[in-house]
């Protein structure tokens, strides 16, 4: 994999590791680059989660273009937007979706306002979302794309980091700077591999090779391979129809990839 001077450039100005409390039911979903997918496989997974039987939390932590709430149709009264200006706590900011029957907050759609937010402000809403979480059995973290520092201010209380990347070279290589601007911060970040909209699972399972060997050519570690998400286009038709494709299309390849990482993830945190 290329890794460029300019991005080693960046990653050479990430803070040295300091240690970290975690929130054991919390995981982010974070890609490095946008369009690979990562939102759409947040609130499947959320769903997935529900499915289980667990109550379960997606919070919009992507401050520059959030759109959950778009994605799934949804009118929330309030959103971070809200908690900002100080119109609500971050609880009353929470919604409901009947039709997955899990909580979301989002962010303030088609607006980037939120990405000037104070960094101070920030980890106020992340002490927040902490405490939040201890209601919840999963917490899922929808980051913003890059590696910037809100991004990493929420993937930093996640107990498990899933980095969802697709054959591209471009969405390969800014995942791997993710990886390694985590390891960075991060002593040992539990950090798994989704590779989406995969031709098959043989070919998404290169797609992970590639990105395995750079992380253990570079950084010296092995982040384990959460799951394979096959190319399905009723991923789309989910999406233009604002919702979950476990309502719309539940025995799709894509759908029961997606329960399959819900499932493995389960099993690994009890």
């Amino acid at each position: 994999m290329n890794t460029t001077n300019s991005t080693e450039q960046v990653l050479s100005l990430a803070p040295r590791k300091v240690p970290r409390p975690q929130v054991r039911n919390m995981i982010a979903v974070a890609s490095g680059k946008g369009g690979v997918g990562k939102t759409w496989f947040s609130i499947t997974l959320a769903h997935a989660f529900s499915q289980a039987g667990l109550k379960t939390l997606l919070f919009d932590g992507d401050l520059g273009l959030a759109n959950i709430d778009i994605q799934l149709g949804l009118m929330p009264v309030h959103d971070l937007g809200s908690v900002i200006a100080g119109k609500a706590t971050l609880n009353q900011a929470v919604t409901h979706y009947d039709a997955g029957n899990f909580d979301i907050i989002a962010g303030r759609s088609g607006s980037g306002s939120l990405a000037n937010i104070p960094l101070s402000r920030l980890q106020l809403i992340n002490d927040d979302l902490r405490v939040l979480a201890g209601g919840y059995d999963r917490v899922i973290v929808d980051l913003g794309a890059g590696v910037e520092k809100p991004v990493r201010l929420f993937a930093g209380s996640a107990a498990t980091l899933l980095i969802v990347c697709t054959d591209e070279p471009t969405a390969l290589t800014d995942a791997y700077a993710f990886i390694k601007m985590m390891c960075m911060e991060q002593q040992k970040p539990n950090i798994r591999i989704v590779v989406n909209s995969a031709n098959s699972a043989r070919e998404g399972e290169r797609t992970y090779t590639t990105l395995l060997k750079a992380c253990q050519g570079f950084l010296r570690i092995s982040p384990p391979l959460a799951g394979v998400i096959r190319r399905d286009t009723r991923v789309r038709d989910s999406i233009r129809n604002q919702t979950s494709i476990l309502n719309r299309h539940p025995n799709t390849e894509a759908a029961e990839d997606v329960l399959s990482i819900a499932l493995r993830l389960n099993k690994e945190q009890g």
